[in-house]
């Protein structure tokens, strides 16, 4: 296995544990604090997917009895890395509607009634709204991810077609 590839996964590995532990101690915060740790899981988020993107690179330039193992290992290592995504959305979306919901049950009670009832659907309209786009944009993430990895492949074996190709044409015009 690659040393290069086996440095990634090492410091994947690490990050991925230290979200998972921010993502534990989100739940238990309020306000601004919630809010930050959400904002450093965020950002940890991107580093474990540039990481991923660095070893899924080095497993496609390794042999394929290696390659096939690696890349099995990318699987899980995305899928790791979804559920993580999965958990902030979770973990940041109860903050928001707790937020909502203390803002609405804050604004008076009785004249009120049918305005926060309209304030509600509307918050629930827009809510929905905002998670169809979440889910349209992580699919159009997902699309694109798929396609650069097809393109660094299609350019990988077009290498190896040069190769070959200048490989015929030494053996065929030196001998």
């Amino acid at each position: 296995m690659s040393q290069i590839f086996e440095g990634y996964e090492r410091q994947y590995c690490e990050i991925s544990a230290n979200l998972s532990r921010k993502c534990t101690a989100a739940v238990s915060l309020d306000g601004e604090k919630k809010k930050q740790k959400i904002s450093e899981v965020r950002a940890g988020l991107e580093d474990a997917e540039a990481l991923i993107r660095k070893m899924d690179l080095e497993a496609r330039n390794l042999q394929p009895n290696v390659k096939a193992v690696l890349l099995a290992k990318l699987r899980e290592y995305k899928s790791d890395l979804n559920n993580l995504k999965t958990e902030v959305k979770r973990i940041g979306f109860g903050n928001l509607n707790g937020a909502a919901r203390d803002e609405l049950l804050e604004a008076g009670m009785t004249d009120s009634l049918m305005a926060s009832g309209d304030q509600r659907s509307r918050l629930m309209m827009a809510t929905e709204r905002l998670n169809h786009s979440s889910d349209r944009i992580k699919d159009s993430r997902r699309t694109m991810l798929e396609t650069e990895e097809l393109g660094v492949s299609i350019l990988q074996d077009l290498h190896q077609q040069r190769q070959s190709l200048l490989h015929a044409h030494n053996t065929v015009f030196l001998h």
